[in-house]
């Protein structure tokens, strides 16, 4: 009897990151896939569209028999073939489709065919983007946040990772979350973004905590959007404030905003990591123009740009601080000041890094 995953087993196809062959066509996975899951189609994106046209205008049996016209032969040898290849290397994976239908049990069959046994998800990626939809939705309504606030350059998202019960939102959003936030590899689509998220709730250990800490987020995160339920708990919940030094602050932000995002331009394009860097950093001063005004953003774009060209490392390095501190004390910490004012009811803890690690660990049972 052919095998299926039921929806009793999704949690652990998730928590455990099980492999998964997603064989909907390319540009389906690309609209929205699972971290697990690899896309490995049935039906090519113009295959797919010729069989819908024929199951529109001639019905399901024409549209099979197209399906098995265009499948067949060398391209029907090469596609068992991945899928043989992906199995022997992953034994544990099972296979979907959009509804777990047609596509996914037909490719269950060609392999059973062949002595090779693979389960089908029940209900298919609409099952699973459902159950994970669902997880969100019971975490808002079983959990208890705890909002981690601060100045830019806190360092409040390297905290929040050395939390046991906590989750990174930008980090799944890839983007830091400001103007000069984004990330080089770029961002997941919305359905990934809420995808992962659903999964890294998953795999928290809910028996073992009060709390779960969260970054204090604006609902759009880059072009990501926090889903609406769950930011309004957000908005909600009460507040802890980590406090930091302007200097601590500033090593922070030469560290994540400058050295880290230069090695990534690196590892892309060394040639022109130099370029690239320099125009990703302009650029995004320069969507803050308006709000900075003329004057500031005039002083602020000369400083960066000798510190992006000064040949002395050393000095460079003191340049990039150089504006680092001005902008953190002329525009982010002004705009801090007047968005936590009208929060000051929810904030319920002010403290460093040690004491903020010291009193968490009081909130939570950690594991």
């Amino acid at each position: 009897m052919p095998q299926l995953l039921r929806e009793p087993e999704f949690k652990d196809l998730f928590t455990q990151d099980l492999p998964l062959i997603d064989v909907r066509a390319p540009m389906e996975f690309e609209h929205g896939a699972f971290p697990n899951a690899t896309n490995l189609p049935l039906l090519l994106d113009n295959e797919r569209h010729e069989v819908g046209k024929k199951y529109k205008n001639a019905g399901k049996n024409a549209a099979i028999n197209l399906g098995n016209e265009l499948v067949s032969g060398e391209s029907k040898e090469l596609r068992l073939s991945n899928w043989q290849k992906f199995l022997h290397a992953n034994p544990s994976a099972a296979v979907y489709c959009f509804r777990g239908g047609l596509r996914s049990k037909t490719v269950q069959q060609w392999l059973t065919d062949l002595s090779i046994d693979v389960p089908v998800i029940e209900g298919g990626y609409k099952a699973l983007r459902c159950y994970l939809i669902d997880t969100i939705e019971a975490v808002r309504l079983s959990s208890q946040f705890m909002i981690i606030g601060g100045k830019t350059g806190s360092a409040k998202t390297h905290l929040l990772n050395s939390l046991n019960f906590s989750v990174d939102l930008e980090g799944l959003a890839n983007h830091r979350g400001s103007a000069f936030g984004k990330r080089i590899q770029g961002q997941p689509s919305q359905i990934d973004f809420e995808n992962q998220l659903a999964i890294a709730l998953l795999k928290l250990p809910f028996e073992n905590a009060q709390q779960l800490f969260l970054e204090d987020e604006s609902r759009s995160i880059g072009s990501m959007s926090i889903p609406k339920e769950f930011h309004d708990k957000m908005a909600a919940s009460p507040i802890a404030i980590l406090e930091e030094s302007m200097a601590a602050r500033v090593e922070t932000i030469y560290k994540d905003y400058i050295y880290s995002n230069f090695q990534d331009f690196q590892k892309d394009d060394a040639e022109a990591a130099q370029k690239n860097f320099s125009e990703f950093l302009l650029g995004s001063l320069e969507r803050i123009q308006r709000r900075l005004g003329a004057e500031k953003h005039t002083e602020l774009h000369a400083v960066m740009e000798q510190a992006l060209t000064h040949n002395d490392p050393a000095e460079s390095e003191a340049l990039h601080r150089q504006w680092i501190e001005r902008l953190l004390c002329d525009y982010y910490d002004p705009m801090y000041e007047y968005q936590i004012n009208k929060k000051l009811d929810r904030v319920i803890y002010r403290g460093s890094r040690e004491e903020f690690l010291a009193w968490a660990s009081h909130i939570n049972r950690q594991p």
